[in-house]
C-alpha cells in the first residue's frame, strides 16, 4: 500500500512537455502562415500596381515619340525658312540690279523704250517673287511657331507624367509597407484569440483522453462523437459539443468584426473502406460527419458565415501504420481556428 501510495504521488511532466512543445510548434506554423498571408497580398496589390505603372510608362514612351517627331518637323521647317529666305534675298538682289539697268538706260537715248518695257516687266516679275516668297516665309513662320507651343505642351505633358510615375512608385512602396503592418497586426490579433479559445478548450475538456490538441488543431476521435459507420452525433457527443458551442459564441463576443475569421471542421476516416447505400465512400462519411457538427453548432446560435465543413476521407492519416491502434487514431474530427 505504502509503494502504491508514493508511485501515485510522483509528478507525470511528460503532458506539460508535450503541451509545451505543441505550443511551440503552433506558433512556428503561425509565423509561417503570416509570412504566406504578407507575401500574397503584397504580390495581388503590387501586381495592380505594376499594371497602372505599366501604363504610365507606354504613355510616356509614346509621348517622346511623339516629342522627337515634332522636333523632326520643327527642324525641317526650318531648313525649309531658310532656304526661302535665301531665294528671298537673292530676288531682291536681282531687283535691286534690275532698278539699276533701268535708271542706266532711263539717262540715255529714248530709243530703247523697248528694253525698258522689257525690264520693267522682268522687275515686276521679281516683285511678285518676292511678295510670295515674303508670304509663304510668314506662313511657315506661323507653323514654326505653332510648332514650337506644341513641343513645349509635350514637353510639360512628359514632366507630368514622369512626376506622376515617381509619385505613383512611392505611394506603392507606402501602401506595401502599411499592407505588411495590417496584416501582421491582423494576424497576431487572431493568434491571441485562438489562444484564448484553446485556453477555453483545455478547461472545459480537461482530463479527456480521447480529446487532444494536436499543432494548431482541437482532435476528438469519432468514437467521441458518432458511433461506427454513422453521421448522427451520438447523445455523449452532443454533450462535449455544448462546451464547443459555448466557447465559439463566447470568441464571437470578444473578436472585432473587421477579423475575419472562420473554424473549421474536418472529418476524416481509416483507410478500411466502406459502401453503401448511404456513404458510398469515405469522403461521403466525413463530409457528412463534418457537416453534422456543424449544423449541431449552428443550432446552439453560432454564426453559420463562421463555420467552414470539409471531409478528408482517409487521404491526411496522423498514424500510417496499418494496425487498429492506428485505425482509431485516424478516424476523427478536428477543430481550427484560421483566417477566413
Amino acid at each position: 500500500m505504502a509503494l502504491s501510495r508514493r508511485a501515485r504521488e510522483v509528478t507525470n511532466y511528460w503532458p506539460g512537455f508535450v503541451d509545451a512543445l505543441s505550443s511551440l510548434l503552433l506558433v512556428i506554423i503561425f509565423l509561417l502562415s503570416l509570412f504566406m498571408l504578407t507575401q500574397f497580398f503584397t504580390s495581388q496589390e503590387l501586381l495592380g500596381k505594376d499594371t497602372a505603372l505599366s501604363r504610365l510608362n507606354s504613355q510616356i514612351a509614346e509621348l517622346t515619340d511623339l516629342l522627337q517627331l515634332e522636333r523632326a518637323n520643327n527642324s525641317d521647317l526650318e531648313a525649309t525658312i531658310a532656304n526661302l529666305t535665301a531665294t528671298l534675298s537673292g530676288a531682291e538682289q536681282d531687283r535691286d540690279r534690275l532698278q539699276g539697268q533701268l535708271a542706266g538706260i532711263g539717262a540715255g537715248d529714248a530709243g530703247k523704250d523697248e528694253a525698258i518695257a522689257d525690264l520693267n516687266a522682268q522687275l515686276a516679275g521679281e516683285k511678285e517673287v518676292s511678295r510670295e516668297a515674303a508670304a509663304q516665309v510668314a506662313l511657315l513662320n506661323q507653323q514654326l511657331a505653332a510648332l514650337r507651343t506644341q513641343i513645349a505642351a509635350l514637353e510639360d505633358a512628359l514632366q507630368a507624367s514622369e512626376t506622376r510615375d515617381t509619385e505613383s512608385r512611392t505611394k506603392i512602396a507606402d501602401l506595401g509597407r502599411r499592407l505588411n503592418v495590417a496584416l501582421a497586426q491582423r494576424v497576431q490579433d487572431l493568434s491571441r484569440y485562438r489562444s484564448d479559445f484553446f485556453g477555453r478548450l483545455r478547461q472545459i475538456l480537461e482530463g479527456r483522453a480521447d480529446v487532444r490538441v494536436v499543432g494548431d488543431r482541437f482532435v476528438f476521435q469519432s468514437e467521441v462523437l458518432f458511433e461506427p459507420g454513422k453521421a448522427d452525433i451520438s447523445p455523449g457527443g452532443v454533450a462535449d459539443l455544448q462546451g464547443l458551442a459555448q466557447a465559439i459564441l463566447q470568441l464571437e463576443k470578444e473578436i472585432p468584426p473587421d477579423i475575419n475569421w472562420v473554424l473549421r471542421i474536418d472529418g476524416h476516416t481509416d483507410k478500411r473502406p466502406i459502401s453503401n447505400a448511404q456513404f458510398p465512400s469515405n469522403w461521403e462519411l466525413s463530409a457528412a460527419r463534418a457537416i453534422s457538427v456543424a449544423k449541431y453548432l449552428v443550432s446552439q446560435g453560432v454564426s453559420p458565415n463562421r463555420l467552414v465543413a470539409a471531409g478528408f476521407g482517409e487521404f491526411a492519416p496522423l498514424d500510417p501504420a496499418d494496425n487498429d491502434e492506428a485505425y482509431r487514431r485516424n478516424r476523427r474530427i478536428e477543430f481550427k481556428l484560421t483566417e477566413g
